[in-house]
């Protein structure tokens, strides 16, 4: 009986034995298919097609084990409520009622990291400068990337951690670069100092001073959205509780990259920003895709307040904070259109 149309055809061994070089050099070592082909002395077109005939007589079998899917409806109505270019949300097979436990936390954001990475991948383009934060998320994203167009990678945030080495921030800078056989520049410095004056000397050395420099050369970056509150802040602890009373009083709930926002989405100066080692917030602004993700099970207004922010072109975030999000039951949220292309001109730190 003859096989089914859809089933590739494999008349000979030695087709076989090619499917299957193939099939490694793509899936296992995440070779392109031009790249391939060029090594093989075969057409693209002919890496495909053995591509699909190595799946189709299970020379490569794909079990999909991720207790997580990808919500596109949910997404959508996010892009169209907060005029994104960009929503994606990760919908957990598991219950979402109840607060989430600290390992539920944990894994939900290693599939948000994990969902955030393959848009980066799906938007990236050869050429890109890449701007990543010192967040859990964007540590998440670099350990679930597995191939990038050729770009550069910049570390947008100092060090958190007292290794200026081997900071997690640092190892997601150079893990994201290879994944793409870009260069990496990462930010051996504190992202916090004590006082101004030694923040200034720091962003003048050489080392520094090369990452700094390419902060307006940034065309797309992956920032963690965190709310202003401990444990979740990064900046929070390094407040005096007078300074933190200001803050409150001036209603900050949100940050990202160091810089804390009201629930409008506005960014709230503090003496902390002479003393960071970070991207500036008209930086930011300046990123023409500025991707956010959330920490999910933190609540929504710190995520809301950063949607409002005009700071983000796209969100990552899980299933059930995006119908938190899309409830009609706060009069500021208005549709909003989508956001025309950001301007080239670069801000100052």
């Amino acid at each position: 009986m003859a096989e089914p149309a859809e089933v590739a055809a494999l008349p000979a061994p030695i087709d076989m034995l090619l499917a299957a070089a193939v099939a490694r050099r793509f899936y296992l070592e995440n070779r392109s298919k031009v790249e391939i082909a060029k090594e093989l002395g075969i057409s693209r077109f002919k890496v495909a097609r053995l591509l699909d005939a190595a799946v189709a007589h299970h020379i490569v079998r794909i079990d999909i084990t991720v207790p997580a899917e990808i919500d596109v409806p949910l997404g959508r109505a996010l892009t169209e409520r907060f005029g994104l270019r960009h929503g994606i949300v990760v919908s957990l097979s598991r219950g979402e009622g109840g607060p989430p436990s600290p390992a539920d936390q944990h894994r939900t954001g290693r599939w948000l990291g994990a969902a955030a990475a393959r848009l980066i991948a799906e938007i990236a383009e050869e050429g890109d400068v890449l701007g990543l934060d010192g967040s859990h998320a964007v540590d998440a994203l670099s350990e679930a990337v597995t191939r990038l167009p050729s770009c550069d990678v910049v570390q947008l945030t100092g060090v958190r951690g007292r290794d200026l080495a081997h900071d997690a921030a640092i190892a997601a800078v150079r893990r994201t670069a290879a994944a793409g056989g870009g260069r990496a520049f990462p930010l051996h410095a504190p992202f916090l100092l004590p006082d101004a004056t030694t923040a200034a000397v720091l962003r003048s050395q050489p080392a520094t001073a090369e990452a700094l420099d390419r902060f307006g050369l940034v065309t797309k970056a992956v920032v963690g959205v965190g709310a202003w509150d401990a444990p979740h802040s990064t900046v929070y602890g390094a407040l005096s509780e007078r300074e933190r009373e200001a803050l409150r009083a001036a209603g900050a709930c949100a940050e990202v990259a160091g810089h804390v926002l009201d629930a409008a989405g506005r960014v709230i100066p503090t003496e902390l920003n002479a003393r960071m080692i970070s991207v500036g917030a008209a930086e930011l602004r300046g990123v023409a895709e500025l991707i956010g993700v959330s920490a999910g099970g933190h609540g929504t207004g710190a995520i809301r307040a950063v949607l409002r922010s005009g700071l983000l072109t796209g969100i990552v975030t899980d299933a059930a904070t995006a119908r938190r999000l899309l409830r009609h039951d706060d009069p500021d949220d208005a549709p909003r259109t989508v956001p025309a292309p950001r301007s080239t001109e670069r801000g100052q730190r």
